[in-house]
């Protein structure tokens, strides 16, 4: 029979009281599963079923309704199966700070968060999950690619959530590098061990960073991410596993213009953050990585950014100021600045020389190597559009050269 009861105080003073309906399940899971809901309950029965269904058995539910006006708690208590703890929030505490209270009531060895409009595509992806990260004490958490789902059909693999063709184990820091300059990590596919949210971080709650507000709604799983990659390895499995649902109430279809400002300041806060944390451990190799990323996404911004329903544009006063106002040395803010500048003005020179304007072209490379003369990019630009026909040819056949190298990456 299920049992409720009221508990208060799982993050802080100002925690609400909460109920929790449990069916008193006692044995400790290997695997804890967070599934927050917001007025998500009519995909929730997929969601569950999909965990429910694992042929790893050792785990346990955490339905973490925050609050939602829908029948969300009538299909919670509809389950009858031991593992399913269902908990309803007093009053909305907001996605993240929902997450880090399912976080914290969890028993599991590993963690995994999924949100109640996402759902598992394979019923062994927990069981190989498990398998590898018993095997490999290194690694912090694993991941893989997800198929799109849209009015309830698959419409194809997630564009950008792959990390090649090959299930492999990579160095943290070196899977840095490359997590920094884009987040890739399709959230609801990631294991964590449990030990990655109570000794590293939980999602940063009432961040300001350079003087301002940044609500991490978009780039808490990526500072997550990043920050347990500063510590352990990653495992990734090439096989798609987890369906991502894409609908109306997602967070990332509702992205307008009047959020971007908020996207802007997390895309920039998060590697400045993840660069304080590197700093303090000594972490020198992560540093530079950092300040690379930093200025690619300046860049991206000044360019315009897009996200899935707006696009995010800066100005070249915008950039100043936020340079200015961030949290750094004056020579990592000059060189931030001046490499920023020059990825821009080389992506404009880029966009003039496919509309066959060489001579803005070429104007615009020269500007972007005034900013930064060791640009690599730039200068070998600039020095094939000076060579003309001949300069076109080995463009495009480096440009093949670079396409298969990436194309043999991905297997």
């Amino acid at each position: 029979m299920a049992k409720t009861l009221s508990i208060s105080g799982i993050m802080d003073n100002q925690s609400p009281k909460c109920v929790v309906t449990t069916r008193m399940s006692f044995q400790i899971p290997i695997v804890s599963f967070v599934v927050p809901c917001y007025k998500l309950a009519d995909f929730l029965p997929e969601c569950i079923n999909s965990i429910l269904s694992q042929s790893f058995s050792s785990l346990e539910v955490l339905i973490m309704d925050d609050c939602s006006p829908d029948h969300t708690s009538d299909v919670a208590r509809s389950f009858s199966d031991p593992r399913i703890n269902y908990i309803r929030n007093d009053h909305n505490l907001g996605a993240l700070r929902n997450y880090n209270k399912g976080i914290q009531l969890c028993r599991g060895k590993y963690i995994w968060l999924i949100s109640a409009d996402d759902y598992l595509r394979r019923p062994y992806i927990l069981e190989r999950y498990v398998k590898l990260m018993e095997t490999h004490q290194t690694v912090g958490y694993s991941f893989c690619p997800g198929y799109r789902v849209s009015d309830g059909q698959e419409t194809g693999l997630l564009q950008g959530s792959t990390y090649g063709r090959r299930n492999r184990v990579v160095s943290g820091h070196k899977f840095l590098k490359r997590v920094l300059d884009c987040c890739f990590i399709l959230s609801p596919s990631v294991l964590a061990r449990r030990e990655c949210y109570e000794a590293i971080s939980m999602f940063p709650l009432d961040v300001t960073w350079a003087g301002e507000p940044v609500d991490l709604i978009w780039g808490g799983d990526w500072y997550l991410w990043c920050m347990f990659a500063l510590h352990y390895d990653v495992a990734y499995f090439a096989e798609p596993m987890v369906c991502y649902r894409e609908h109306d109430q997602s967070y990332t279809t509702l992205v307008t213009s009047e959020s971007t400002l908020n996207c802007v300041r997390a895309d920039i806060a998060v590697p400045w953050m993840i660069k304080k944390c590197a700093d303090d451990k000594g972490m020198h190799d992560v540093t530079r990585i950092c300040l690379k990323a930093i200025a690619k996404e300046y860049a991206r911004h000044l360019s315009g950014k897009l996200y899935r329903s707006a696009t995010s544009t800066i100005t070249l006063q915008d950039f100043k100021e936020s340079l200015k106002a961030n949290i750094g040395t004056e020579a990592e803010k000059v060189w931030i600045g001046d490499h920023a500048l020059s990825i821009f003005y080389t992506n404009k020179a880029d966009t003039h020389y496919e509309r066959e304007d060489f001579q803005t072209a070429r104007a615009l490379y020269s500007i972007a190597l005034r900013h930064d003369p060791h640009y690599a990019r730039a200068k070998l630009k600039l020095t094939l559009l000076s060579l003309g026909k001949v300069g076109d040819y080995i463009r495009q056949f480096l440009v093949f050269i670079r396409h298969r190298r990436e194309r043999r990456k991905q297997r």
